[in-house]
């Protein structure tokens, strides 16, 4: 009998408990309360709105009249400021430092270069940039970083990497600083289409987002002629069908006219760099839909305070002769641009540096400007879902400046206050 009411009254207490009525927690609200709001969709700027923020998410945006502050809310007063979405830039190297002795960075460990990335996340995010997309890392540092990133332990934009780029041996992926005697090889190294097909699939098992491929060869490397393609066709196509079957897109380092031509036939989806695109270059990536990267504003910075190795300077200054003019005519010519930089070839969290090359040198306007480094870039990289504009459901990636971008895009180079995910980073409001 004791035995039977020791079952039935722990059972009828669970029966109560489960009837009764369950109350959710309203989840706290962050009010920012904006003096204007770019829209970077029409670049429109409303003024004296509230961006509602829930949690990681953007919850609605409403006249600040008609939101109220409620028991429970925080208020953020940006009223002074023009509020815009976080910025993206789609081609970083968040582990490199900028160091031109190419022996330094030769000697730096795995490890160690996850301590860069780390240094370079915090500095990127604090300047307005709160994703990007980081195209080249080897021993896979950046998928260490973009995962303590995510688990909290540093502090960082949002990330989609892509480890070692893949590169044929002896190319602008390879490491080519050492004598034979020393066997050392890039971790991308892989010749041969069913060698490229297999490290596609290694890459993605060890954690890549992207892929990155070196269509052709580089600058900042030794022994390679930027002009001269690297993948064959073939060899390319290879790569492409399996990353876009696995669910990746890829990024072509490409320099040359016939690399940046048999890339884009091979369907990757942005090229990188395209110093020496041509007209037939250009038309191909229009037909394709190909988003070129431009990494302009590393010219002007390199010409002003770069240092190079005499291996290196002279390629360099080939490249700076022509690839200005040649991103002009491509961008007048409407292909899709996404903002990226190449950042780690000068200063992290000079990032922004670019936009301003796109406007006046280019001759985009400011928004066009803006929307490579938000709608575009968010496009690319396959998340308009989730970044590149106030809206909605998106995450809330939020950062604030004074003045209007939109009559002068040199304001982003000074970003005072940044938000990610709903957590604010960077609070340096003057009226605050």
């Amino acid at each position: 009998m004791h035995v039977l009411r020791c079952l039935v009254v722990p059972a009828a207490l669970t029966a109560a408990l489960i009837a009764l009525p369950v109350f959710a927690q309203t989840p706290a609200r962050t009010l920012i309360r904006a003096g204007h709001v770019l829209n970077v969709h029409d670049g429109s700027e409303p003024s004296d709105q509230t961006i509602i923020v829930t949690g990681d998410r953007i919850t609605a945006i409403a006249p600040t009249a008609s939101t109220p502050k409620q028991a429970g809310d925080t208020e953020i007063d940006l009223r002074g400021m023009t509020v815009m979405p976080g910025l993206i830039d789609v081609h970083t190297h968040l582990t490199s430092a900028t160091d031109f002795d190419p022996y330094t960075e030769l000697a730096t460990s795995v490890a160690k270069s996850a301590l860069i990335g780390a240094r370079n996340a915090k500095v990127t995010l604090e300047a307005g940039f709160t994703t990007v997309r980081n195209v080249g890392a080897e021993g896979y540092a950046d998928v260490d970083l973009r995962d303590a990133i995510n688990e909290g332990l540093v502090e960082g934009p949002h990330m989609q990497v892509s480890g070692p780029p893949l590169g044929i041996t002896g190319g602008h992926c390879d490491e080519n600083l050492l004598p034979i005697g020393y066997h050392v090889q890039a971790g991308g190294v892989a010749d041969g289409v069913e060698a490229v097909q297999h490290k596609v699939r290694e890459t993605i098992k060890y954690g890549a987002d992207v892929i990155k491929i070196c269509a052709t060869g580089g600058v900042l490397s030794k022994g390679d002629d930027p002009q001269a393609s690297q993948y064959t066709l073939e060899e390319m196509k290879a790569i492409v069908a399996d990353a876009h079957r696995l669910g990746r897109k890829v990024a072509a380092h490409a320099h040359g006219s016939q690399g940046i031509l048999w890339a884009t036939e091979a369907g990757v989806d942005s090229i990188e760099h395209g110093s020496y695109m041509n007209d037939e270059d250009i038309a191909a990536m229009k037909a394709h839909g190909t988003y070129f990267v431009p990494t302009a504003y590393l010219i002007d910075w390199m010409q002003q305070s770069g240092k190079l190795p005499p291996f290196y300077a002279q390629k360099m200054k080939d490249v700076s002769a022509v690839e200005k003019a040649n991103a002009k005519r491509a961008i007048a010519a409407g292909l899709k641009v996404a903002l990226g930089t190449d950042a780690a070839v000068y200063p992290h969290g000079l990032n922004a540096h670019e936009l301003d090359v796109y406007v006046n040198q280019f001759g985009m306007t400011p928004l066009a400007a803006i929307q490579t480094g938000t709608l575009n870039a968010a496009d690319l990289m396959g998340w308009s879902d989730k970044i590149g504009s106030l809206d909605a459901g998106k995450w809330a990636d939020i950062i604030a400046v004074e003045g209007d971008p939109l009559k002068d895009v040199r304001i982003l180079q000074h970003v005072p206050f940044v938000m990610k995910s709903g957590t604010v980073y960077k609070s340096e409001i003057p009226h605050a």
